[in-house]
């Protein structure tokens, strides 16, 4: 899978002369220190600006700083009028646009549909510093101000919005962000290939609408690439090629009659013809099935009104992310098409490096003076060691936008970055917050066999089961583990990102070094849920890997004389999951005295393949024809995400009257009480009191009988058995990673007890 060309290899922008500005310049009184009379490219963005590889603009514009380009940027601007967008003035060669960091959605409002009211990105985490939808506002005000510089859109935003996608804040089906935003180019992933590319082909002069060929960058077209065969995938059990079969011998008549074409040429095929001598030739490599393929998937006003079709255009979207075999999509908006190139290629480990060599301030911009960005507060410590993710989650999007290759830094320039934070970081106490990436332990795994690789199809390289072409020795991440720590003025190194523990536990010696020296006392990982239902449509392992790690865990903390203790996550109303499994995963968490202190439910975010199954009730993980009948259960509704959420936080009072309302529904009023295996206690005077009543206030007597729910109890109790209804699953099925969910909150764990009445 390598590239045409290097990162590296473009010939440098005439502006390189100017060299290397200090920060990327957001004023025109910067613009005036640093000698220039324009920007050639201005970055619009919806974060506050620092200057660190963790955060989208200052990649992108160090990386367009090091072609030779003078990169101005507009972070957080007023978007109510074009002004604030004409302050650096007009850009020579086009508007980069970026929500930022995180979708503007996401970031505004809560997994409930909740307003919120901070933003970890602005300084001082003050909420509503950029407009929701924010890519498609900030391009309409690019526009307005000046309407002939093109427009290049990307980000998180973008990226996962590139094409009809199910947007859960409308409940509808929204176009490809490119259409609403009327945008020229869409870069989707990880920018800095296609980015460079479009920059140096806008900078030589080709006009952006002849633009339309590059890898990781989807573009409006009224029909498809020229000379590009396609695969019509617009129906369901319905798959063909678009183009027709032409007839190998150029003629519609071989026959060898009087009347046939060789006939009336004068050709008399009677007659043995003289054969000429030719030149061997070399024929060109035969090109692979997916070279110059498009797949054209089922048009945008067919899949906002049909489900299956829509969870069809899904899952054949998830198949095509592969840059090794990647074919290009095809979606028709209304008279114009989407059209989407293949994947970008990932960058190398040398051009990893360089990226991440980049000279960055590691800062906020001064322009905020003492304010504090919460999000470069949680990451100025830590260090980025790799991209990508091959977990394959079906409620994460890291794969959609990041890939599935895993992108890996060399250990020489993870050191040189550590002693960077350590030399320049004001207030550096020693320690390294987080040594990680998507997921803490895939550093350096790669797939050992490279045909598979480029070819496979797989929506995760760990889920049922590891494959076995995936390398799973994590030696280089110990002894870069060990190289760290081991360097003059770094006291500890912390792994703060989640750990994939059914790899981990695949290298024992990973688990023991982990757990001995980089742990703080708190570990988080993922299981998300203990029940096979929710498990198998989030695509994440049993708890079996579960119960194999911890024993590893403790085994090697005791061993340590160390008390550590593992903070598992879960998501609440995740699709698939009915009020049962959640009763039963509230069970198991009871059994081991977790007591959850804040917990999230699913958020339907652009694109995941959980979000298509919450919008379809549909098994888009498998494929969707007349075989896969499945409905799967999606908790959906305020009322069933509420309770949910309440059960997986048994322990509050608040939730209590909600979870006995449903317990007694389902038959499990046992599980109402005070002894062991109960999950919530009986409704008290206390409460009883504090309900309103119809007119006055509500009061009780000694004459008070029993509410309702009570008597339904009491009913219930005189029939049943006293046992406990369900214990927690312990299966070992399957795989992938990534962690979403808020992590559980205990004392310290008690020995696991099995409930009893």
């Amino acid at each position: 899978m390598a590239p045409e060309r290097d990162l590296f290899s473009y010939p440098k922008y005439w502006a390189e002369c100017y060299g290397t500005a200090p920060f990327l310049p957001m004023s025109r009184q910067e613009m005036d220190v640093l000698g220039w009379d324009s920007c050639d490219v201005i970055l619009v963005v919806g974060d506050a600006y620092v200057d660190h590889p963790s955060f989208g603009m200052a990649v992108v514009g160090r990386m367009l700083e090091a072609q030779g380009y003078r990169v101005g940027l507009i972070c957080q601007p007023d978007w109510h009028s074009k002004d604030d967008f004409m302050r650096l003035g007009k850009p020579n060669l086009f508007y980069g646009v970026s929500a930022g960091n995180m979708d503007s959605m996401i970031n505004r409002y809560t997994a409930d549909k909740k307003l919120r009211h901070d933003d970890a990105y602005t300084a001082g985490d003050i909420g509503g510093k950029r407009p929701d939808r924010a890519v498609t506002v900030y391009t309409q005000r690019c526009k307005e101000a000046y309407k002939d510089v093109p427009v290049i859109i990307g980000g998180i935003e973008a990226s996962l919005r590139r094409i009809a996608h199910y947007d859960y804040w409308s409940e509808k089906i929204r176009r490809s962000v490119i259409f609403d935003a009327k945008a020229d180019i869409l870069i989707y992933g990880n920018a800095e290939r296609p980015l460079i590319e479009v920059a140096y082909r806008i900078a030589s002069g080709i006009p952006v609408s002849e633009i339309q060929d590059v890898r990781g960058t989807a573009v409006i077209r009224k029909e498809p690439l020229p000379g590009w065969r396609g695969v019509d995938s617009t129906a369901i059990d319905k798959i063909g090629k678009i183009d027709p079969i032409s007839n190998p011998y150029g003629a519609d008549d071989v026959g060898c009659s009087s009347y046939s074409e060789f006939a009336k040429a004068g050709i008399d095929l009677s007659k043995p013809a003289e054969v000429e001598a030719k030149p061997i030739m070399v024929q060109p490599a035969r090109q692979k099935p997916w070279e110059q393929t498009y797949v054209k998937l089922p048009a945008f006003e067919q899949v906002s009104v049909n489900k299956p079709l829509y969870a069809h255009a899904s899952r054949i979207l998830h198949q095509e992310t592969n840059p090794g075999c990647a074919r290009a999509i095809m979606q028709r908006h209304g008279d114009r098409h989407l059209w989407v190139n293949p994947p970008a290629f990932p960058l190398s480990t040398e051009e990893m490096d360089l990226v991440f060599g980049l000279p960055y301030q590691r800062v906020p911009h001064p322009v905020y003076g003492k304010e504090k960005i919460p999000a470069y507060e949680m990451i100025k410590t830590s260090v980025n060691i790799m991209r990508g993710c091959f977990g394959g989650c079906s409620f994460c999007s890291i794969t959609e936008h990041e890939g599935r290759v895993i992108q890996s830094r060399s250990k020489e320039s993870i050191m040189q970055e550590i002693k960077d934070i350590r030399d320049k970081v004001p207030g550096f106490t020693g320690v390294i917050s987080d040594l990680g990436g998507p997921t803490a332990n895939m550093y350096r795994l790669n797939c050992k066999n490279p045909k598979a690789e480029q070819t496979c199809r797989r929506p995760s390289c760990v889920y049922p089961t590891i494959c076995e072409h995936m390398d799973t020795d994590q030696s280089p991440t110990v002894e870069l583990y060990r190289e760290a720590r081991n360097l003059p003025g770094i006291k500890k190194v912390l792994i703060a990102s989640g750990v994939r523990y059914d790899l981990a536990v695949e290298d024992p010696n990973y688990v023991r070094e982990l757990v001995q020296h980089h742990v703080g006392g708190y570990l988080k990982i993922a299981p998300e849920h203990t029940e096979e239902g929710p498990l198998s449509k989030m695509m994440k392992p049993g708890m079996g890997a579960y119960d194999k790690f911890k024993e590893m865990f403790d085994r090697f903390s005791k061993e340590a004389g160390k008390e550590q203790y593992l903070i598992p996550y879960f998501i609440a109303a995740h699709p698939g999951t009915t009020d049962m499994d959640m009763v039963n995963l509230a069970l198991w968490l009871k059994e081991r005295d977790f007591k959850l202190d804040q917990v999230q439910n699913f958020y339907p975010s652009p694109m995941a393949n959980a979000t298509t199954i919450y919008h379809t009730e549909m098994n888009s993980l498998k494929n969707i024809n007349k075989a896969n009948d499945e409905v799967v259960p999606v908790p959906k509704g305020e009322r069933q995400r509420r309770l949910h959420k309440a059960i997986l936080r048994y322990h509050d009072p608040k939730g209590w009257p909600q979870i006995r309302e449903a317990l007694i529904k389902m038959g499990l009023s046992h599980l109402i009480g005070r002894s062991k295996g109960c999950l919530v206690p009986e409704e008290s005077k206390d409460e009883q009191f504090k309900k309103p009543g119809k007119g006055g206030k509500p009061a009780l007597s000694r004459h008070t009988g029993l509410n309702p729910a009570a008597k339904a109890i009491a009913g219930q109790r005189k029939h049943q058995p006293k046992k406990p209804f369900a214990k927690a699953a312990a299966n070992s099925y399957g795989n992938p990673s990534g962690a979403a969910g808020k992590p559980a909150s205990s004392g310290k764990p008690k020995a696991s007890r099995r409930a009893k009445d």
